[in-house]
């Protein structure tokens, strides 16, 4: 096969299709052989085709010359059949002497010898002489002779010779006849010398055998020599088919007009043998490039060097004509017989360019990625734009600075239009740096770039501060110092959220930095929309936390009142995460007593705070009443349970289930503690010898579950010094810590040597405190004090309205041992008024009892549980002036039941102007008359 010029055999090249793998597998040899041809021949090659073809052609060819041969030897046969038995006929019949025998009394007897002796001779089957009456003389068959002869002969009789082939008595035979003439010339006889075709076959079949062998020879010798040609062509095409042919042809065209890819073949002694149009679009190489050695094309060192050596490479990147080449390099060993190398080109240059762009791109996404996770960490303004501030240096920016809004920073809605700015965030200066501190109010003179910003909410980039004329007139001497610190680009970018501009964020670039262009303005808008998102979620959250803070600050104590029962200290701190429903109460109680009090809604914010509010002022109306402990969260259950109703029939309540409440009395007089706690936790008693154990009473649901049910109460009798402690699950429980281990340290914080509530309150929250802790935490440490018995009077009192008068006297003298004889008429009245109601109207046992605190306490107990009420009596009413007089002489009174009846109580101040001058009890009387019980 030649070779068509520009193009390559490409040996070994597999075949494109499914079944491409499977032929290059079949032609593999060994670890660095050639590969081998295929050895069967049941797959439609190239070299079996012309093979075959070939074959087929040498047999026809063969069988044709054989079938030739065979006829014309039986022309020649037949030929020569015609030319002896004319020769012999005509040669008998001018023999001598056959006249004289033909004249003889015996013919037969004297020419049938001669006759066989010339047909011998001749090489004929027979001569047959005959008369012209047609009777045979002569014959080679003897019982032929003397029987009349039928055949052609008319033209021999009238003295022609003749041949003609007919079926005679020896078959179908060649016959020649010859006429015997006298010396007149008349024709006397006729020789005929006949051969039969059966004996010219016989002549031709003796040559067949000799064709054949001829024929079968000629055939091995053109079938061997078509192998050969075959194999050699088997070997050259590698094995392939017509159609992997046409295919490997076409990709070869490809390869080198179509594909994109610098192709080269480098053969050994670094001859190039093949290049591809586009290999020598990215080389410049010359028309003739091919079949010279690749030092001589133009190349520079490194890359000829390398196309010319053995060593394999990857995408190594070239310098040639200005272009990024990677450059690839193979060896064809395992792939063909011949040694050489391909190599690969691909121009890397654009490339490269679009590499470094994607890369920007992916670290700007990265960079949005992480902005988007750390910005808006915390619900806090200033910490969401130091951010922002930290997440852009050095990724995007030099500096970074932040302006917002003074209102912004409140938690308050921006002005529609401000030219004055806090700065709030700065990033990547050392602490000389020439900017605005942060904390600085920043004034922006109108009409400069900065104030246009603000106003109009738009962006804007300044490639070269240097040459802006308009930022240089803000502050001249401060742009001045800016630039000698090497800054000279910058992009201004207002935080916009919800249509509003809440501030400005400033992107700067010094140094060797490129300037910014307005694709990073774009990406600097990007971030900024992100950060601005953050900044109002933040805002927001400051102004509703504010307002829940304000609500609670105002719905908490603002201080504890005062009281001698007991030395109270507290501490409450509000979740990071927001306000929440946490609270506490110390309330004064009659008869020396204090509740403490200390509850936990569920949730945070306004709603959380408010429902604090109702609650603690539900507990506050109820302990005006004077209830027991379980009395009173039995009616702060129903409150919760109606307020549940009421809140779940609007669209924007939402039900406060989950509510807790522990109320806590403490009597100063005996020392006892009743409590009662609605799904809270229990309180501490730090006992004053370091004991710790905590008072649990009966389990009872949270407020608004109790489904009606009552609640029950736990006492125990303190001694003085003890320590009550409330508190709320903030303190205790938490994500890291569960209930029981919290309730153990606290235990331990507890325990040990007497402490000031002040003391234990600082030891606890700095001991149990987590470090952000996500729920309130409220505290209130209570240290008891005992009533002193000198200050304690009591008597009982026999139900017998002339045991009035002496019980009255007694605690006259009792208030004189107390110093408090100037309020001692004031007492009178309050005790005659309830010992005379009480035996009156009560029932026994009546007991009196004062007690000297800060203030004067009367007490009337009675069996009954009717309490007396104040009314306005007419003028035609003969009493019911009696508690009258009472509220008009006392602070405050009211009625106190307990399972054995009730208890009317009334305070007294007991300070110099606690009584009401005479003229005031004149009047008094003038308009109502005397005292009287009711």
């Amino acid at each position: 096969m030649s070779r068509v010029p520009g193009r390559s055999a490409f040996p070994g090249a597999a075949r494109a299709g499914s079944d491409a793998g499977d032929r290059q597998d079949e032609r593999a040899a060994g670890a660095g052989g050639p590969p081998h041809v295929r050895s069967s021949w049941s797959t439609h090659s190239v070299a079996r085709e012309i093979f075959l073809l070939q074959l087929v052609l040498v047999v026809l060819l063969v069988a044709a010359a054989v079938v030739a041969i065979v006829i014309q030897s039986r022309r020649d046969t037949m030929t020569d059949a015609r030319h002896r038995t004319l020769a012999a006929a005509e040669s008998f019949a001018h023999s001598w002497g056959l006249q004289e025998a033909l004249n003889s009394p015996d013919p037969t007897a004297k020419l049938q010898p001669l006759a066989e002796e010339a047909r011998k001779a001749s090489g004929v089957d027979a001569l047959i002489v005959y008369k012209l009456d047609g009777i045979t003389l002569t014959h080679s068959d003897p019982r032929q002779i003397g029987k009349h002869v039928i055949g052609p002969y008319a033209d021999a009789a009238r003295g022609k010779p003749f041949t003609r082939t007919f079926h005679g008595a020896l078959g179908l035979s060649v016959i020649s006849a010859a006429p015997v003439k006298d010396p007149s010339g008349k024709v006397i006889a006729i020789v005929s010398a006949p051969v039969t075709v059966e004996e010219v076959q016989k002549s031709v079949n003796r040559q067949l055998p000799i064709f054949l062998a001829t024929a079968v020879g000629a055939l091995a010798l053109a079938g061997g020599g078509a192998g050969l040609v075959s194999r050699r062509l088997r070997r050259q095409t590698h094995g392939l088919g017509p159609a992997e042919m046409t295919r490997m042809y076409e990709h070869h065209d490809a390869v080198l007009h179509a594909v994109r890819e610098g192709v080269l073949i480098v053969g050994r002694g670094g001859r190039l043998l093949l290049a591809n149009d586009e290999a020598r679009r990215l080389l410049d190489l010359p028309a003739d490039a091919e079949g010279r050695h690749v030092g001589d094309l133009g190349l520079d060192h490194r890359t000829a060097e390398l196309m010319a050596s053995d060593r394999s490479a990857t995408d190594e990147v070239h310098l040639v004509h200005d272009r990024l080449l990677a450059l690839n390099k193979r060896s064809t060993i395992p792939y063909g017989p011949h040694h050489g190398s391909v190599v690969t080109l691909r121009d890397t240059t654009e490339l490269r360019w679009l590499s470094g762009r994607a890369e920007v791109a992916r670290e700007r996404l990265r960079l949005l990625y992480d902005a988007g996770v750390r910005i808006g960490s915390t619900l806090n303004v200033e910490r969401t734009a130091e951010e922002l501030a930290q997440v852009a240096v050095p990724r995007f920016a030099d500096i970074v600075t932040v302006e917002l809004l003074d209102p912004v920073l409140k938690g308050e809605e921006p002005a529609a239009s401000a030219t004055e700015l806090r700065r709030t965030a700065i990033a990547g200066l050392a602490a000389d740096h020439p900017l605005h501190p942060v904390g600085e109010l920043i004034r922006f003179a109108p009409g400069t770039p900065m104030a246009t910003r603000v106003d109009q909410g738009r962006s804007a980039v300044e490639p070269d501060l240097a040459g802006s004329a308009g930022w240089r007139s803000q502050d001249p001497e401060r742009v001045r110092r800016i630039l000698d610190h090497g800054v000279h680009s910058l992009a201004v970018v207002p935080l916009r959220a919800r249509g509003v501009v809440l501030g400005l964020v400033d992107f700067w670039r010094s140094g060797s930095s490129p300037p910014f262009d307005d694709e990073d303005l774009s990406f600097a808008e990007e971030l900024a929309g992100r950060a601005a998102v953050g900044i109002d979620n933040a805002r927001r959250y400051t102004r509703e936390r504010a307002m829940a803070m304000t609500l609670q600050r105002s719905l908490m104590p603002r201080g504890l009142p005062g009281q001698d029962a007991l030395e109270v200290a507290h501490r409450y701190l509000p979740a990071k995460a927001g306000v929440g429903g946490d609270w506490f109460d110390v309330i004064p109680l009659p008869g020396a007593r204090v509740a403490l009090v200390v509850g936990d809604v569920v949730g945070h914010g306004l709603h959380a705070a408010a429902t604090m509010g109702r609650l603690r002022i539900a507990v506050h109306n109820f302990s005006a009443l004077d209830l027991a402990p379980d009395e009173l969260l039995g009616h702060l259950d129903e409150l919760v349970t109606h307020m549940d109703v009421q809140d779940a029939g609007t669209e924007e309540g939402s039900a406060i289930t989950g509510a807790t409440c522990l109320y806590v009395v403490y009597d100063s007089v005996s020392g006892r503690v009743t409590a009662a706690t609605a799904g809270h936790l229990p309180p501490a008693v730090a006992h004053p010898d370091g004991r710790v154990e905590f008072l649990y009473s009966p389990v009872s649901p949270p407020l608004g579950l109790g489904a009606g049910l009552p609640f029950e109460t736990a006492e125990r009798l303190l001694p003085e010094g003890s320590r009550l402690v409330l508190y709320t699950d903030g303190l205790v429980e938490s994500r890291s810590r569960d209930l029981d281990a919290g309730l153990d340290a606290l235990r331990a914080a507890l325990a040990g040597p007497d402490r000031t509530p002040e003391d234990t309150c600082t030891t606890v929250m700095k001991t149990l405190l987590p470090a952000r802790s996500a729920d309130d935490v409220a505290l209130l440490v209570a240290r008891t004090r005992r009533l002193d018995p000198a200050q304690v009077a009591e008597w009982d009192v026999p139900r017998d309205p002339a045991a009035v008068s002496p019980v009255r006297n007694a605690c006259v003298r009792q208030l004189a041992d107390w110093g408090l004889q100037h309020i001692a008429y004031g007492t009178e009245l309050i005790l005659s008024e309830l010992i005379t109601n009480a035996i009156r109207y009560g029932a026994e046992p009546i007991h009196v009892r004062l007690l000297h605190t800060r203030t004067l306490i009367c007490e009337v107990s009675d069996g009954s549980s009717t309490s007396p009420h104040i009314r306005q009596a007419k003028a035609t009413d003969e009493d019911g002036r009696g508690l009258f007089l009472v509220a008009r002489f006392a602070e405050h009174w009211g009625t106190r039941y307990s399972p054995r009846g009730k208890t009317i109580w009334a305070t007294q101040a007991i300070g110099p102007d606690a009584q009401p001058s005479e003229e005031e009890l004149l009047e008094h009387f003038l308009h109502h008359g005397e005292p009287g019980g009711e």
